[in-house]
């Protein structure tokens, strides 16, 4: 009887259609928007219909809250997005599981994207967007982050990002300080304090500290604000929305986007197999189809036109002007610049 038991069991699971079984499941967790819509089309629907897998969505991966569920051993989320500053604050907090060669094949990653706990998805960049109202092609438009300083010259209300990691940057080249110097300034008590103090002074005209990407573009197309520093992408999904804004190429602070497993997530197997699919040039060609951030892969741009390149912000002629953002800099200073940020927007 037994026998029979099992052998029923069996020809009846054989009989269950794959799509009944247990698939792979994933959380991948990101900043929501276009920016989050663009990864869902470009490589969460077609990785899930690759594989099967059933993929659930979150927002805002906060590294503080990725650091709750890590110590409390409550992982819900098993791959999450960052800039390289929000990489690094990870690391050093020991949030991110390593990735190793086998793990991940990131052999076609451009050689100064790599990282040991992180696989980079994208190149962005943070330059100034600005209102097409305020400052129609009739007239002077802002080009650079000393015009985004200039409230003489541009009146009007700005928006800059709650966080540190680009804003310093953006300040001492506003400064007059040249890109090449400007992490060796910021490593000195004074360049720090010439830095937040340079963002102090346009205090009275900031009207919103922004912690999400759609923000700055929201501001600027309701005409809260005239001007803001973001993400090269956000402005130029406004722009495709026939908002009325523009952005400027001369100045830009590219940085990397990385895709990290947190330490301890559920379902580390099916996010690595998601990683990998990411990082093959075909795919990780796709994401620029949706929003203008450049890949990551050397090979991908054999699969991107002429017509998708002009909209990106990694083509070697806008590089020229780029000060990419240093995120061995902000590992070893990050905390210590965020603390004296926030006091300075709080303050």
């Amino acid at each position: 009887m037994m026998r029979k038991g099992i052998l029923a069991a069996a020809l009846m699971a054989a009989l269950i259609p794959a799509a009944a079984k247990a698939a792979d499941e994933m959380v991948f967790s990101s900043w929501g928007g276009s920016y989050q819509e663009a990864i869902r089309k470009a490589w969460l629907e077609p990785f899930a219909k690759a594989t099967g897998a059933k993929i659930e969505e979150d927002t805002n991966p906060e590294v503080a809250k990725i650091k709750a569920m890590v110590d409390t051993n409550s992982v819900a989320w098993d791959v999450v997005t960052a800039g390289g500053g929000g990489l690094m604050r990870g690391v050093a907090l020991g949030l991110f599981e390593p990735i190793s060669a086998e793990m991940v094949d990131q052999s076609d990653v451009l050689d100064g994207a790599r990282n040991a706990y992180g696989v980079p998805s994208e190149i962005f960049s943070t330059l100034v967007g600005y209102s097409t109202k305020a400052f129609p092609a009739s007239g002077p438009q802002p080009k650079t982050f000393a015009d985004f300083w200039d409230v003489q010259k541009f009146p009007g209300k700005r928006t800059l990002p709650d966080k540190p990691e680009t804003v310093l940057e953006a300040a001492l080249l506003a400064d007059g300080v040249a890109p090449g110097d400007v992490y060796a300034t910021l490593s000195t008590e004074a360049g720090m304090k010439r830095a937040l103090d340079k963002i102090r002074s346009l205090k009275p005209n900031v009207a919103v500290w922004w912690s999400s990407g759609a923000q700055p573009v929201q501001a600027l197309g309701s005409g809260d604000v005239v001007m803001a520093l973001g993400w090269n992408g956000r402005f130029q999904s406004g722009m495709d929305s026939n908002l009325p804004i523009a952005m400027s190429w001369d100045q830009q602070i590219p940085q990397v986007g990385y895709f990290m497993i947190p330490k301890g997530a559920p379902n580390k197997a099916t996010a690595v197999k998601f990683l990998n699919f990411i990082v093959k040039p075909e795919n990780s060609a796709k994401l620029s189809e949706y929003v203008s951030y450049g890949p990551a892969t050397k090979g991908a741009w054999q699969f991107i036109d002429k017509a998708r390149a002009e909209k990106l912000p990694s083509t070697p002629e806008r590089l020229k002007n780029a000060l990419f953002l240093d995120i061995k800099w902000w590992a070893a200073n990050g905390a210590k610049a965020t603390e004296a940020y926030t006091a300075m927007i709080k303050g």
